[in-house]
């Protein structure tokens, strides 16, 4: 079963468990992947397959961060409490992440094979290790590894 059919059919569970959070974060979520199979153009009723999924529900993650940020400088922790909740939903559907040594692990290696010496290359290196990781690694932890790693 695709992603995008999993995310359709926890609807309904969400509505008889009167989950409000659930419920509006996974029709967010559905309205995303509607958007995209047009951006895509594709029909509204396409399906999307698990790997455009991912990138849309990625890009939805981010956007929770940023609005928790910006409302906790706010002073809103009640609408920063609230995308928290709905990033908790988020990232059930999202691969699990790469711990901190694995990551590090990977940038040892890059800087060894790309030879660098310095910080003149980190986007260089930023790149190559979240290449590496496949998107299974959050890109603000490899920069703060990265930035470690070569300190």
């Amino acid at each position: 079963m695709s992603l995008h059919q999993q995310i359709q059919e926890q609807i309904p569970e969400a509505m008889r468990a009167k989950d409000g959070v659930r419920l509006t974060t996974l029709r967010g979520v559905l309205a995303a992947f509607t958007n995209e199979a047009v951006a895509l153009k594709r029909t509204p009723k396409d399906k999307l397959t698990d790997s455009e999924a991912i990138t849309v529900i990625k890009r939805l993650v981010k956007q929770r961060k940023d609005s928790m940020e910006q409302f906790k400088k706010g002073g809103r922790q009640d609408l920063a409490d609230n995308e928290e909740a709905e990033l908790k939903v988020l990232e059930e559907f999202l691969p699990a992440q790469m711990s901190e040594e694995e990551v590090e692990k990977i940038v040892r290696l890059k800087i060894e094979d790309l030879k660098i010496t310095d910080k003149s290359k980190i986007g260089i290196l930023i790149g190559a290790v979240l290449k590496e990781t496949g998107g299974n690694a959050d890109g603000a932890l490899v920069k703060k590894i990265v930035d470690e790693v070569l300190k």
